[in-house]
């Protein structure tokens, strides 16, 4: 009797172990800021549970937990789930430190989030100079370019500094180049010396000496500081100025509620300002993909230009009426295709060494050239190995009025053995061309089929036009790799949508 008792409870335990979802528990708390106007407060870590309460703009939240994108927190006496996507982590900068890497295939992101693309690996016993923490995460420098890994694989060591440093001086011919948004300049060469300005992505200035990763340079006002090499490059001439046009008359309409204003032409400059969709501003003029802007109290500010639409750059629809379209036509209808990832973000690294960047730009040529022959006008999100905004790739969609908005990538995860393909939507009027879609592909790759499932991607979730993200293998699976970087699949997985793009609006027609 008490062998059958123990027996069933163990079922019992065994059984709740797998239902209850894994919920990382941070060893010590952290703070994070809410960076929209009001953040919803939900009972559990997903868009479906109730909300009871909400937080706003810059409040500061206790984080005690995370599933996935979604973090634990105190509310109150009690606590709840907020969406990390709407907050900030404070950053805490490193002197002098190193960190070594405890584990083997030590992923290396593009962002502070394990969401966000794999730009390498680092091997164990791995030793480099880290910059700053943000929440769990530790900021690295990878192969030249920004990285992050995360502090629970690692050791932080003391970075050893020679006592007599070799400085190297130069009169006059170098430049120095800033690669980042913002980079600051201080007044030693050390991260906790004095911050005494700051330079901006694409700006170059005069070399006056070299101490060790430390570059002393001249600023336009005379002033001399120094920067931290690793973020940016020496060259031999000076950077031309930012491409600044006027544009008399020209006018800007927000394309989206919560949209930010900055001080300066970068993502990573001060907000002055939030303004909703609909709200219109004449442009000053134009730097970059920038537009300057004054508002009602005489404040200059900066918006980016994928964040709206202006006079000059407002879709002229020439669409014929689907009903007057013959089918197994794409006439009049306007496609937008997005390569996923490009330039400074790889995307992920197959076990081979693919990077994700080059096969969906191959993908995203071939699948347009399909539906451009069948009348379609398709519009490239990117069209060579250049980075584009997740935002600005939803303003082409919306600025072209798009009837659909397909985003091509490859997948991975840690386990190699997992494969297949999988077609993703966010809202109810983009899963029909979801199916449609995963239907034809299905048909013409032999993949492991992973279904139709909803996917909280920001160039889903933003997207105002049918638009779906397909996931087409996984790279992180050696032997599915080999076959997904072949011509062949490419052309089987791009016949395949463009038959179900075909037939889902074969379908629309009466």
């Amino acid at each position: 009797m008490i062998d059958k008792l123990m027996h069933k409870m163990t079922i019992f335990i065994l059984t709740i172990a797998l239902i209850i979802p894994i919920i990382h528990v941070y060893a010590q708390e952290n703070e994070v800021t809410v960076n929209i106007s009001s953040l919803k407060v939900r009972s559990g870590p997903g868009l479906t549970y109730d909300i009871i309460g909400t937080v706003g703009q810059n409040d500061k939240l206790t984080v005690i937990g995370k599933e996935s994108d979604w973090l634990h927190i105190k509310f109150g006496n009690s606590t709840g789930w907020v969406a990390s996507w709407y907050t900030k982590s404070e950053s805490i900068e490193m002197t002098n430190k190193q960190v070594v890497s405890k584990v083997n295939k030590l992923n290396v992101r593009s962002e502070p989030s394990l969401s966000s693309a794999v730009i390498g690996q680092l091997q164990e016993g791995s030793q480099i100079s880290a910059f700053k923490t943000e929440g769990d995460w530790i900021e690295i420098l990878f192969n030249d370019q920004k990285g992050w890994i995360h502090s629970e694989y690692v050791t932080i060591v003391d970075q050893v500094i020679k006592d007599e440093p070799k400085v190297e001086t130069f009169s006059t011919g170098e430049f120095f180049l800033v690669s980042v948004d913002v980079l600051n300049v201080r007044s030693k060469a050390d991260l906790s010396s004095k911050n005494i300005g700051q330079v901006l992505k694409d700006e170059s200035f005069p070399i006056i000496e070299k101490n060790h990763n430390w570059v002393k340079i001249q600023l336009e006002n005379g002033k001399k500081g120094w920067v931290y090499s690793f973020y940016g490059s020496y060259t031999e001439q000076p950077k031309p100025s930012k491409s600044i046009t006027t544009t008399p008359n020209e006018t800007i309409k927000i394309l989206y509620n919560g949209t930010n204003l900055r001080s300066q032409s970068t993502t990573s400059s001060d907000v002055v300002d939030r303004v909703d969709a609909g709200q219109s501003f004449t442009v000053l003029e134009k730097i970059d993909d920038w537009y300057k802007i004054e508002l009602t109290n005489n404040t200059i500010a900066y918006v980016a230009s994928w964040v709206v639409s202006s006079n000059d750059t407002l879709p002229t629809s020439t669409k014929e009426p689907l009903a007057k379209r013959e089918k197994g036509t794409l006439k009049g209808l306007t496609l937008v295709i997005d390569a996923g990832h490009g330039g400074n973000d790889r995307g992920t690294t197959g076990a081979l060494g693919t990077d994700e960047k080059d096969i969906t730009l191959l993908t995203a040529e071939l699948l347009a050239s399909k539906l451009q022959a069948a009348g379609a006008n398709v519009m490239m999100t990117r069209e060579s190995d250049v980075y584009v905004d997740l935002r600005k790739r939803v303003s082409i969609a919306h600025q072209a009025a798009a009837d659909a908005f397909i985003s091509l990538h490859y997948d991975a995860i840690e386990n190699s053995s997992v494969h297949g393909f999988t077609t993703y939507y966010m809202h109810n009027y983009q899963k029909e061309l979801a199916s449609y879609v995963h239907k034809e592909l299905g048909d013409m790759v032999s993949l492991n089929d992973r279904g139709i499932q909803q996917g909280n991607y920001l160039v889903l979730r933003e997207n105002k036009q049918k638009a779906i993200l397909i996931e087409l293998g996984y790279l992180s699976n050696p032997s599915e790799e080999r076959q997904l970087t072949t011509a062949q699949f490419r052309e089987q997985a791009t016949r395949g949508i463009y038959n179900g793009v075909i037939n889902y609006f074969d379908a629309q027609i009466n």
